[in-house]
């Protein structure tokens, strides 16, 4: 299988026609032309951003299995501690998204 693969690749890379232009040769970014330095240097915000679209992407990775979990309809002493874990996890992540958002982080100046 791997003999396969290799020989695929090595076959595709011989065989390829070799047109290269100057268009071609252009780095792709969404359709629109570069702007500036691939290394530029990204505001904080971005990673902020980006930090709070993971937490809050876990939270809901952690919040569905919860929720079939509890609403099982089975009432027992675990759904308590599920109900009270969830709990403080939300205000963990509230915690969280104050503090964001005092940091202007919402705030795209």
């Amino acid at each position: 299988m791997t003999a396969n693969a290799v020989l695929i690749i090595v076959v595709s890379h011989f065989a390829a026609p070799r047109r290269p232009t100057a268009v071609k040769g252009m780095p792709y970014e969404s359709g629109m032309p570069p702007i500036g330095s691939a290394r530029e240097r990204f505001s904080i915000k971005f990673y902020l951003v980006a930090m709070m679209f993971i937490v809050f992407d876990i939270e809901t990775v952690f919040l569905l299995p919860w929720a079939a979990i509890f609403t099982g309809g089975t009432a027992t002493v675990t759904t308590g501690f599920l109900l009270v874990e969830m709990i403080v996890f939300m205000v963990i992540l509230a915690v969280g998204y104050i503090y964001v958002w005092k940091r202007g982080a919402f705030q795209w100046n």
